[in-house]
C-alpha cells in the first residue's frame, strides 16, 4: 500500500498515519464486531459513547487538561467558532455586567495573520460589543503590510475588563507562530494580561493542536480547533471549555445579549454530552485511533521534539537557498511557523518547476495559498521525518542544477 501513497504536504485535511488508516478501514467494514460499520452506526449507541470518552480521555490526559475545564466536540470548523466564541462569551459578559451598553463591551483581537483576521471581521459583524485590535502584526512586517511576524511584546494593548481575548495559535496561511519559549519575543504574552481571576482568553489551536503542550492551557477560557490539521478527517471541532464560560445564553438573551443559535452554545453542547444533535461519527473515531496512536509514541512532548526538528532542517534548507538567491523566506526569523513553512522561489517559471519536480517526485500539495503564492510545506505529525529529509534532498538538488 505505501507503494501507491505520495506524501502529503497539504495545509489541510492533512497526511493522516498510514497505520491509522488501515484500522479505520477495517472499523469502517465492522466496528469492534458489531457486525456494523463505524460510519452507520448510531451515536447514542453505547459503543460510539465509549468511542466519545477515549477521545475525551486521550484528550484531557496528553495534553494535562484540568477538571476545570469540559471538552466538547462539535461541528464547523474554526470558522463556526469565529461567531461561537463571540456569542458565548458575550452572553457571560452579559450576565457578569447586565448593565453595561453594547459599546462599553470590549472584545481583544490579536491579529497576526489571515485567520486572526478574519476571526475579528466576524466580531464586528456580529456586533454586542467593541472590537479593540490589542496588537496588529502588519506595520511591523518588512513591507509594513504583510503578516511575516510575532509582534514585540510592548507593542500589545489589551483592556482592562474584555468580553473575550482573541489569539491565532499559528496562522497556517501565513506560516507565522507564538513562540512555546517564554522567554522568547515571539512568545504570547501572557504577562501583559489583565490579573483576573478568570480571563476571557480564547486560543485558537486549528493547525497546532496536539503538536506540542498548550502554555497556560488552565488561564484559557476556551481553545478549539479543527482535527484537520493533526488528529482526524475534517468535520470535527474539538472545544476546551473553562466551565464558567458554559452558560445560560438564554438567560443573557432576556438581558439584552444576542440569542445563541442552540447548535452553537456551549451549554447544549456540555447538556448534550456532544451529542445533541449527531456528530461526525467518523471523525471522531478516525480522531481517537490518532490520539491512540500519540500516546503510544510519547504524545505531544514526542511530537514537539520531532516537529521541531522538522523544521529547522527546513528553515536551514530555506537560508541555503537564500544565499543562492533561488529562495526567499516569507516569515522573520524567530516568527516562523514549526507546522506552515512558507517561502518563495525566485526567478521566472522557477516556482512552477519546482512544483512540477516535487510532484514527480511524489510529494503533493506544497503551493501556497491561493492568497499569499509560494510554496507551503506543512509539517503535520503525521508527516515523518524521513518524508521531510527527503523534501530536504530535492530541494538541495533543485538548488544545485
Amino acid at each position: 500500500m505505501s507503494d501507491s501513497r505520495v506524501t502529503n504536504f497539504g495545509a489541510g485535511p492533512s497526511a493522516l498515519p498510514e497505520s491509522v488508516l488501515q484500522e479505520a478501514a477495517k472499523g469502517l467494514l465492522n466496528f469492534r464486531g458489531t457486525g456494523i460499520g463505524i460510519a452507520e452506526i448510531s451515536h447514542r449507541s453505547k459503543e460510539f459513547t465509549a468511542v466519545l470518552t477515549e477521545v475525551e480521555s486521550q484528550i484531557r490526559t496528553q495534553l494535562d487538561v484540568p477538571q476545570t475545564h469540559s471538552i466538547l466536540f462539535t461541528q464547523g470548523g474554526g470558522s463556526a467558532q469565529f461567531s461561537a466564541v463571540v456569542l458565548n462569551l458575550l452572553a457571560r459578559h452579559r450576565l457578569l455586567h447586565p448593565d453595561l451598553s453594547d459599546d462599553e463591551r470590549v472584545l481583544d483581537y490579536v491579529v497576526t495573520g489571515s485567520w486572526s483576521k478574519k476571526a475579528a471581521e466576524e466580531a464586528r459583524r456580529l456586533g454586542g460589543g467593541r472590537v479593540n485590535v490589542a496588537v496588529d502584526a502588519r506595520p511591523y512586517s518588512k513591507d509594513a503590510r504583510s503578516f511575516d511576524n510575532i509582534p514585540a511584546h510592548d507593542t500589545y494593548s489589551f483592556s482592562p475588563d474584555s468580553a473575550l481575548i482573541y489569539y491565532c495559535e499559528n496562522e497556517t496561511v501565513d506560516g507565522v507562530e507564538f513562540s512555546n519559549d517564554a522567554s522568547s519575543p515571539a512568545s504570547f504574552p501572557f504577562h501583559l494580561l489583565p490579573q483576573n481571576a478568570l480571563l476571557p482568553l480564547v486560543g485558537d489551536y486549528s493547525s497546532s493542536f496536539m503538536s506540542r503542550p498548550i502554555p497556560r492551557l488552565a488561564d484559557h477560557a476556551v481553545v478549539y480547533a479543527g482535527a484537520q490539521k493533526n488528529i482526524g478527517p475534517a468535520g470535527l471541532t474539538i472545544l476546551i471549555v473553562r466551565k464558567d464560560c458554559i452558560v445560560d445564553v438564554d438567560a443573557a438573551a432576556k438581558l439584552g445579549a444576542t440569542p445563541v443559535p442552540i447548535t452553537m452554545s456551549y451549554k447544549t453542547l456540555a447538556d448534550g454530552n456532544s451529542v445533541y444533535n449527531t456528530p461526525s461519527v467518523l471523525s471522531i473515531y478516525i480522531s481517537g485511533l490518532v490520539l491512540k496512536h500519540s500516546q503510544e509514541l510519547g504524545g505531544v512532548k514526542y511530537y514537539e521534539e520531532v516537529n521541531k526538528r522538522k523544521a529547522d532542517k527546513l528553515y536551514a534548507a530555506i537560508k541555503e537557498g537564500e544565499a543562492k538567491g533561488l529562495f526567499k523566506a516569507k516569515v522573520k526569523e524567530g516568527s516562523g511557523s514549526l507546522m506552515n513553512v512558507v517561502f518563495d522561489v525566485l526567478g521566472e517559471g522557477a516556482e512552477a518547476k519546482f512544483v512540477s519536480g516535487a510532484e514527480a517526485r511524489g510529494m503533493k500539495a506544497i503551493k501556497g495559498h491561493r492568497s499569499v503564492g509560494g510554496i507551503r510545506i506543512s509539517l503535520y505529525n503525521a508527516v515523518t521525518e524521513e518524508q521531510t529529509d527527503t523534501l530536504i534532498a530535492y530541494m538541495k538538488e533543485f538548488l544545485a542544477q
